[in-house]
């Protein structure tokens, strides 16, 4: 009769973990995916290091990779809506020129169909295969654009005037377009406004369609609209709106243009459009039902809408996956793919016929060669911060099947970056690194964050740099009330906005951490808000007030001004070419540090932007960091 293996008693933070800085260098990013029309062929985007590569399968065959020398990825903002697939053929975004590449399924060479200037993004092709309709962003101005197949003709515009464009679409029988556009100083998940426009054919052989009628039918500066899509029946316009506090799904009707709320949950359905070609909803064949997304909480499951009965439910598809996106149901064949996983599985691509059978695993991310035993599991878990509101996470025990520690476990108190944005139970590479070595994480989702409603997010409107600091530090003090982690050996750990939270937090809360990683944070707002790129130009008016009447509101909040009262110690990484946060953010807090004396360290990562892509890089990145807890929270 066996028995159970005994666990080894070792140092929390020193476990011997299978998660080692060099496999959290070695995955695959899965990007977006689209079927061709016949229903067989799924196309996706994986990205290699710093190349994207787009990856094409037909049926059962084996994969095979389409684009060789060229890298997909689309840079208007902060990229996304790198490809579109029709008739055969992938129109994708060259990285290095900006334009607009045309190339066979089947066999063959990637042609230019638009010219080298500016940059391309969301490619939509007509539905009679002739036209191609995309995002195009030009020495600060954006705008729609049209191009035929071929690229014979010079682009024409066809919508400009805002400041931003996304998600434009043709209706089935290629006579109307839809888009989403913004001025500033809204975000997309502020206010936005769905635009029809009908499309007038070709006045002569050689000449491109126009646009005409162009109107606003959905949406206004408080009110966001996200992911217009046509039926397949042309009659109808779907969208993700939050007028009612939450993110619901509604249906327009062409004809009459009247609408209504599909779904009226008390849940979030959309999520926030920080970049192009984002996707939470499907039509499915015949437009009898919408295949949608639901998130509660982090957790983001199937659900689908039936137009006959006019009910929504959970769908027994992908059961196994605790975050889905970016689902693509083929109107041809039934079939539907998305991106899955969950705290055990890494994200992978998945397909399956339109009732959930005969599943398949098309990608893998990574070679998921951690045992599930070796993996910890996220709880959502809430706090009072000071005033009495409710803020949420997700807690990460430490989880090893081989050590136990004694006493009370160091703790990682991460924030994610945004600020508009969220931690979800999908699969968390870095959190895996930490609770394999016995390290708790929280995973603050401050007021603010997404996934939580309308009043949740706006919570941090002119708040920024109060309400996220003292949702983290009230975050790090649960943990040691409920006995869940060792209140002197606590630790803070953000990127970019989240970078921000832990500098400020350092400033406003010295002594409540141990120490502190920082990656490409934000020191000075005052330089944030004149250098940072067009996409987040205005986005401080709303999160901490406009220039120049809340002048001394970001003086009181850029970490810079209150770097004398840092103490703890701090590790703080940069890319060399980011343009989000330039490396001068960093080297501003360092150039402090540096003068008073305080333990810190300070690594900047060549050929880096805004996040590490290099493989020699993300496994720097991590060996540093091993190195550096080691130094100031085990052994210190």
């Amino acid at each position: 009769m066996s028995q159970s293996k005994q666990k080894e008693t070792r140092p929390y933070g020193l476990w011997p973990s299978p998660i080692t800085p060099q496999s959290m260098a070695g995955g695959t990013r899965l990007g977006d995916l689209a079927w061709d029309g016949d229903g067989r062929t799924l196309v996706w985007l994986e990205g290699r290091g710093d190349q994207g590569v787009l990856v094409a399968q037909t049926d059962t065959d084996a994969p095979r990779d389409l684009t060789v020398g060229q890298s997909v990825r689309a840079r208007v903002g902060y990229g996304g809506g790198d490809f579109g697939v029709a008739g055969g053929f992938v129109y994708f975004a060259d990285a290095a020129s900006g334009r607009l590449f045309r190339q066979p399924l089947a066999a063959g060479a990637a042609r230019p169909i638009t010219p080298a200037f500016g940059h391309a993004a969301a490619p939509a092709i007509s539905p009679d295969g002739r036209w191609v309709l995309y995002v195009h962003a030009n020495e600060g101005v954006d705008r729609l654009a049209l191009v035929d197949v071929e690229g014979r003709n010079w682009p024409r515009i066809v919508a400009e005037g805002a400041d931003f464009y996304m998600q434009p679409r043709w209706s089935p029988d290629g006579t109307q377009v839809a888009w989403i556009q913004w001025d500033h100083p809204q975000m997309p998940w502020d206010g936005t406004t769905l635009h029809l426009a009908a499309v007038r054919p070709p006045s002569a052989d050689g000449d491109l369609p126009t646009l005409a009628d162009a109107r606003p039918i959905a949406g206004d500066r408080e009110t966001a609209i996200f992911g217009p899509e046509f039926s397949p029946d042309g009659r109808s316009l779907a969208y993700i709106s939050d007028e009612s506090g939450w993110d619901n799904l509604y249906l327009h009707d062409l004809t009459t243009g009247q609408r209504r709320a599909l779904t009226t949950d008390t849940v979030d359905l959309g999520q926030p459009a920080w970049a192009q070609g984002m996707r939470a909803y499907a039509f499915g064949p015949g437009g009898g039902g919408i295949l949608f997304l639901r998130n509660e909480g982090g957790f983001r499951r199937v659900w689908a809408y039936d137009f006959k009965s006019e009910t929504a439910q959970p769908l027994p598809l992908l059961p196994n996956y605790t975050w889905i996106e970016q689902p693509a149901w083929s109107v041809a064949s039934g079939r539907i793919a998305a991106i899955g996983s969950s705290s055990a599985i890494p994200a992978r691509i998945v397909a399956t016929d339109g009732h959930g059978g005969n599943p398949r695993i098309c990608a893998r991310s990574a070679a998921e060669r951690v045992p599930g035993s070796e993996l910890s599991s996220p709880r959502p878990v809430s706090w009072a911060a000071d005033g009495g509101a409710t803020v949420h996470g997700l807690y990460y025990p430490p989880t090893s099947s081989h050590y136990k520690g004694a006493g009370l476990p160091p703790a990682i108190v991460r924030v994610h970056g945004g600020p508009t944005g969220a931690a979800n139970a999908g699969y968390n590479a870095a959190a895996q690194f930490f609770t394999s070595r016995g390290y708790v994480v929280l995973e603050v989702n401050h007021r603010g964050s997404t996934s939580h409603g309308r009043d949740y997010v706006r919570a941090l409107r002119e708040g920024w740099g109060v309400v996220d600091v003292e949702d983290t530090a009230a975050g790090a003090r649960f943990l040691a009330a409920e006995g869940l982690a060792d209140g002197e050996r606590l630790v803070v750990m953000g990127g970019s906005a989240g970078g921000y939270t832990v500098l400020q937090t350092l400033v406003t809360h010295p002594g409540l951490f141990k120490a502190a990683l920082c990656l490409y944070g934000i020191a000075n707002l005052f330089t944030l808000a004149a250098d940072t790129h067009k996409f987040e130009a205005r986005y401080l008016d709303a999160l901490v007030g406009p220039l120049p009447a809340a002048r001394d509101r970001y003086r009181e909040r850029s970490p810079i001004y209150g770097a004398d009262r840092i103490s703890d110690p701090i590790a703080i990484f940069q890319g060399a070419n980011d343009p989000v946060v330039p490396p001068a953010q960093s080297e501003l807090i360092v150039a402090a540090l540096r003068r008073r004396g305080i333990p810190h360290e300070y690594h900047v990562y060549e050929g880096e932007g805004h996040g590490w892509r290099k493989r020699e890089t993300i496994a720097a990145f991590w060996t540093a960091v091993e190195r550096f807890l080691r130094e100031y929270v085990i052994f210190g």
